[in-house]
């Protein structure tokens, strides 16, 4: 799976969200070190919709009475999807630790990141 469509899967276990909404938050979740352009959004949607880890939701926003409305496509995670992302999880989890254990990765990671979260 990759940063992007995991981080992706993450943003809609809380609820569902449309496309801008998504990048903001996996902007935020990952402290920035994932950042989605449209392109790589869209791409990375779509082909969660064809797995099957995603559903699109539309609805009709109207936008004035001299023009039809538009539809808003927003994004709900599927129970496939929900246990892709958190099999996922465990197998960073497992990394994570092992990477921790070696003296490779220590704890102001995270502090460094709850510390940025605090002063939002």
């Amino acid at each position: 799976m990759t940063p992007p469509v995991f981080a992706l899967l993450l943003a809609l276990t809380s609820d569902d969200r449309h496309g801008y909404a998504l990048m903001e938050d996996v902007a935020e979740l990952t402290a920035g070190t994932v950042t989605l352009g449209p392109g790589t959004l869209y791409r990375s949607l779509q082909r969660m919709l064809v797995d099957g880890l995603i559903e699109e939701l539309t609805e009709a926003v109207p936008v004035s009475e001299d023009r039809r409305a538009e539809r808003r496509r927003s994004y709900r995670i599927t129970a496939a999807g929900r246990e892709a992302v958190r099999e996922q999880a465990r197998r960073l989890r497992i990394l994570t630790d092992a990477a921790h254990e070696r003296g490779i990765l220590d704890n102001t990671l995270a502090a460094d990141h709850h510390a940025r979260k605090d002063t939002q």
